[in-house]
């Protein structure tokens, strides 16, 4: 198989933090995933195992595989760590008795087994009767399974100690009714392009974070920067917290503003700043939010490519870069129209025209990194060919944000 690309789907639980991944697995020829191919589930787990490392991959969370009959029965799946992976079943395969005896024996050994992308109808537990006490994960497309009697359905699964993941959540009225029917997980693409809620202003303390960016972009003295951070307490905690958190290795603890300034300056500052926005839980714990993490995921990506297509990129382009990586999701979180936000931050025009217009190198940048979270493998083709790239390239780019990212979630 040529040009095979590698990417992760995140599965999130009711609260909306991170608790698993899904690796799906794509070649350009098909253009789709691989699912007919034999020896697809092998070739997944033995890029993940040998290739690109579980650390790198995945951090400390699991990940769902899917996986067909013949690599199911075949003896080969018990050298596979049980705590790195979820074997998901592909819905077509038949509940036969040499099936249900390998997933009892998987069971035993500590497996944690899931059906794959199914429909909740009449049949549905009829069908899995033998193996539920095996399974611990259904997952469920909404979309198609019957209305009627949907919730009692679910309800029933859920009395076996079997967890709900609803799939294909497109928009914001899907994930609410996963929510209302009693689902446990979520997945779907809404979760990478969430709902914006408008307002008509940004609030207080959302402003207060653009104060201080602005301050530390513009030629404040180091006094001014750091009376502003000791009067919005709340900001400077979660920063130290950030700051001091895995992710960064520094030799001490940084304990205040004036240090952080004198160790890395005020642009590192200024990006960790509008990073921080992403984690609203940071104060509380060592948690990071999936929108966090995808902000981060997209900077890694713009800076990586940019490197990639011209090698002697100055330091200040690839700030830029950054920049609209970590500016593309901050409507979000703000709740406001990023043309609206762009009005009270100080970034340059090539920041704003990629981010508004898709326009420029930094554009086309940005509109990649989207067309490789949507698996667009046409597009991404069409990338390599006008830069003239290797193959490899955008997967190597891809795995190494994945590292980046999982430095930020690996306990």
């Amino acid at each position: 198989m040529k040009n095979v690309y590698l990417g992760r789907q995140p599965i999130l639980d009711s609260d909306g933090r991170l608790y698993a991944y899904e690796v799906l697995y794509r070649d350009s020829h098909k253009d789709s995933e691989i699912t007919d191919d034999r020896f697809a589930s092998a070739s997944v787990l033995n890029s993940i195992l040998s290739k690109f490392g579980v650390p790198t991959l995945l951090g400390g969370y699991k990940a769902f595989i899917k996986i067909d009959k013949k690599f199911l029965l075949n003896d080969l799946i018990f050298s596979i760590p049980s705590e790195f992976f979820i074997f998901s079943l592909f819905e077509n395969i038949e509940m036969d008795s040499r099936v249900v005896e390998r997933l009892r024996q998987l069971k035993a050994r500590e497996y944690e087994l899931a059906i794959n992308d199914t429909v909740v109808d009449g049949k549905t537990l009829e069908r899995y009767a033998l193996v539920l006490n095996e399974i611990s994960y259904i997952k469920i497309d909404i979309k198609e399974s019957e209305t009627s009697h949907l919730r009692e359905r679910i309800s029933s699964i859920k009395s076996k100690s079997i967890k709900i993941i609803c799939t294909k959540i497109e928009d914001h009225e899907h994930y609410e009714k996963a929510r209302d029917l009693g689902c446990d997980l979520f997945q779907g693409y809404y979760f990478a392009k969430p709902k914006i809620v408008e307002n008509q202003k940004c609030e207080a303390g959302q402003l207060n974070v653009i104060k201080l960016y602005n301050l530390l972009m513009q030629d404040a003295n180091i006094d001014e920067i750091t009376s502003a951070f000791e009067n919005n307490h709340q900001i400077t905690v979660q920063l130290l917290q950030f700051i001091n958190s895995g992710a960064f290795h520094f030799r001490n603890k940084i304990s205040s503003i004036h240090h952080v300034l004198t160790l890395v300056g005020r642009k590192p500052l200024a990006q960790w700043l509008m990073l921080m926005i992403y984690s609203k839980s940071v104060a509380k714990s060592n948690e990071f939010s999936p929108l966090m993490l995808m902000a981060v995921n997209r900077t890694k990506l713009m800076e990586y490519i940019y490197k990639v297509i011209k090698p002697d990129v100055r330091s200040n382009d690839l700030g830029e870069a950054y920049f609209v990586g970590i500016l593309s999701l901050i409507d979000v979180i703000f709740g406001v129209e990023l043309e609206e936000i762009l009005k009270h931050i100080h970034v340059s025009n090539d920041i704003s025209d990629a981010l508004l217009k898709d326009k420029g190198i930094l554009g086309e940048l940005y509109v990649l990194v989207r067309d490789i979270e949507t698996f667009n493998i046409k597009a991404i083709a069409d990338f390599n060919h006008k830069y003239h790239l290797d193959s490899s390239a955008i997967n190597i780019a891809v795995l190494d944000s994945m590292e980046h990212v999982s430095s930020f979630t690996n306990p």
